[in-house]
């Protein structure tokens, strides 16, 4: 019969416990989404010739969008 007592108060307790936790997960704001290692996602744009995508801060901004290298970029506005 006592183990069956101490059964019900540990488990009584591990309720508790969780269930504080929970309470508390519910009342901090979300933290900000990131990729795995910690840094905000990167923006990616398309390549306006040959349609190949690449970070934003790689490409090369011209008059009709963004361009992966010069040559394409020339090849679009003539």
């Amino acid at each position: 019969m006592k183990y069956l007592l101490v059964i019900v108060l540990v488990l009584v307790v591990l309720w508790l416990w969780r269930s504080n936790r929970r309470a508390e997960r519910q009342d901090k704001p979300p933290a900000p989404t990131a990729g795995r290692s910690g840094h905000p996602p990167t923006e990616v744009v398309a390549c306006a010739v040959c349609a190949v995508h690449l970070p934003r801060s790689d490409a090369l901004p011209g008059g009709n969008g963004f361009y992966c290298s010069d040559a394409h970029r020339r090849q679009a506005e003539g």
